[in-house]
């Protein structure tokens, strides 16, 4: 679910600096971007350390 929406907001940021859309709604979806791939990086490392936590 996660990975669908990183999908799509890196095609619509490609898409906009390929049709040179305006630096303001290259930046916005790149901050979109930015914090959809924290979401899921923040995610795994939660996940990685409840794992830590079983195993003790």
């Amino acid at each position: 679910m996660l990975d669908d929406k990183i999908r799509n907001a890196r095609e619509r940021l490609n898409e906009s600096i390929i049709t040179g859309k305006s630096y303001e709604e290259i930046y916005n979806l790149s901050v979109e971007l930015d914090e959809l791939i924290a979401k899921y990086y923040i995610g795994n490392d939660d996940s990685d350390l409840e794992m830590n936590k079983l195993k003790k």
